[in-house]
């Protein structure tokens, strides 16, 4: 029986992963990518148009953690290695599994909607509209810049710019012999702040915060801490793991007021910390100067919270992302304050030929998360994994949704928030259960092959018709 038609929307660290999986499986599939090579937020000076990522650039999450399973980082990787040896590490993944060919460069997805008969209709950036019966979304959710909302009150005659255009202390804005304000208490903040005041680069640099954040190092008693928590066992509650954790911290690093930043109003493991290994140093040297939030923009000054004001030549938001597709009409499918509701972050209850891979947010990396789903679609696309009802995928999803409101701060940052280890030790567990569901049913396939007589022109309406009419029973 032949097996639906896939239409997979980038190829970043997500979306690669994805085709790996769809092709050893002999699922058909075609893959769009606006740049010209793989990579997504990792392809430094990307061509895509979105992405973007500062010269200085490291990952934050120990190689180990990082890597896919299927495919280990070269054990010469440093523990933390810049930009360039991750995007040669997915260069080599997808000349290793034979990719490449399989993927549209230059030329993204404009439009896709999903037809009455419930087939994929793809309008792509070049060439003809194509038919799919499955859609996967890997188009990342690091490129929509978020501004302060509301914006701050006053104007600022300087320069001001998004982290997110940031490259490197001369551009986009030239920041050397400037007075820097850098507002945000992100990785990116740190990263940008950290840069900028090393000697000979800004003359001032100011950081200000909006609300409290734990700031943790790379290192802790000489490992690299995330291989510290990578042991704990899955079923450890919470509290206990968040205590130990706590102390760890208070004791290892230090309260964060002493360094001069504002008292986190949450326990460590209730927001996504940051990740520095030299920002309190070089608070503690006076490189960096705290300040509370912005309250109003005084021209060439800037007034904060406590009362003080600075002069100011540049001011760098570092305030995050929205979460868009911009191929979808935002009356079929959108994410207001950037919520929305998927089993596993992955599936919309309803529609079961879509998916969303990497959209979550780990205490960890992405890319072994993103792996996973990729088996899980596959398993699921070639009849060997079954979904649960529409009705007990959404009370996950509003079990979930209450867990997390329970733990995390209420901010837009912590919507698609996950922990690593629990997450994926979950979703092994409901593709587990999956399996056996679809083996008692006979493991038949959930989506048919139909969008083949739509493409290049061979509609066939007697055949549609057929299909939508079985699409009707199946959805009884």
């Amino acid at each position: 029986m032949a097996l639906p038609k896939v239409c997979v929307i980038g190829a970043g660290s997500s979306g690669i992963t994805i085709i790996k999986s769809l092709k050893e499986h002999g699922i058909p599939f075609d893959c769009y990518e606006k740049g010209s090579d793989v990579g997504g937020n990792w392809r430094y000076k990307n061509d895509n148009g979105l992405s973007n990522i500062y010269k200085s650039l490291h990952i934050n999450t120990h190689r180990d953690r990082m890597e896919y399973r299927d495919y280990p980082m070269p054990t010469n990787y440093a523990d933390y290695p810049n930009h360039e040896p991750i995007q040669n590490y997915f260069l080599s993944y997808v000349d290793h599994f034979g990719l490449r060919k399989h993927i549209q460069f230059k030329n993204g997805v404009k439009k896709a909607e999903r037809t009455e008969d419930g087939i994929w209709k793809i309008t792509p950036e070049k060439g003809p509209v194509k038919y799919y019966d499955v859609l996967v979304v890997a188009n990342g959710h690091h490129w929509s810049e978020r501004w302060p909302e509301p914006a701050f009150p006053g104007k600022f005659s300087g320069q001001i710019i998004h982290s997110h255009s940031y490259v490197d202390p001369k551009t986009p804005v030239n920041c050397e012999g400037k007075n820097v304000v850098v507002l945000g208490m992100g990785n990116s903040a740190m990263d940008i702040s950290v840069e900028l005041s090393r000697p000979g680069v800004a003359k001032k640099v100011f950081l200000s915060a909006r609300r409290g954040a734990y700031v943790i190092p790379n290192y802790l008693f000489g490992k690299p801490l995330d291989k510290l928590t990578e042991y704990t066992p899955h079923w450890v509650p919470f509290f206990i793991q968040q205590t130990l954790a706590h102390l760890l911290i208070r004791f290892g690093v230090g309260k964060m007021e002493d360094f001069g930043l504002p008292k986190p109003d949450h326990k460590f493991g209730s927001a996504h910390p940051t990740i520095s290994q030299d920002l309190l140093v070089r608070l503690g040297r006076g490189d960096i100067k705290p300040k509370p939030v912005i309250t109003e923009l005084k021209g060439k000054k800037i007034l904060f919270a406590d009362g003080t004001e600075e002069d100011a030549d540049v001011l760098i938001y570092c305030t995050g992302y929205n979460i868009k597709f911009p191929f979808f009409d935002e009356d079929f499918l959108s994410a207001p304050n950037n919520y929305i509701p998927l089993y596993y972050k992955m599936i919309k209850p309803g529609i079961n030929d879509l998916f969303f891979v990497g959209l979550m947010q780990p205490l960890g990396a992405i890319m072994p998360l993103a792996e996973c789903q990729g088996k899980w679609i596959a398993q699921y696309l070639t009849g060997n994994y079954l979904l649960p009802s529409k009705e007990d995928m959404e009370k996950s999803i509003e079990k979930d949704q209450v867990d997390m409101k329970k733990r995390y701060v209420n901010s837009t940052r912590h919507t698609i928030q996950v922990d690593y280890d629990t997450f994926i030790y979950n979703m092994k567990a409901e593709m587990a259960n999956g399996k056996k569901r679809s083996s008692k049913l006979g493991n038949h396939l959930p989506i048919e092959a139909r969008a083949e007589f739509l493409s290049e022109g061979r509609h066939d309406s007697s055949k549609s018709s057929r299909s939508s009419k079985q699409k009707l029973v199946r959805n009884k």
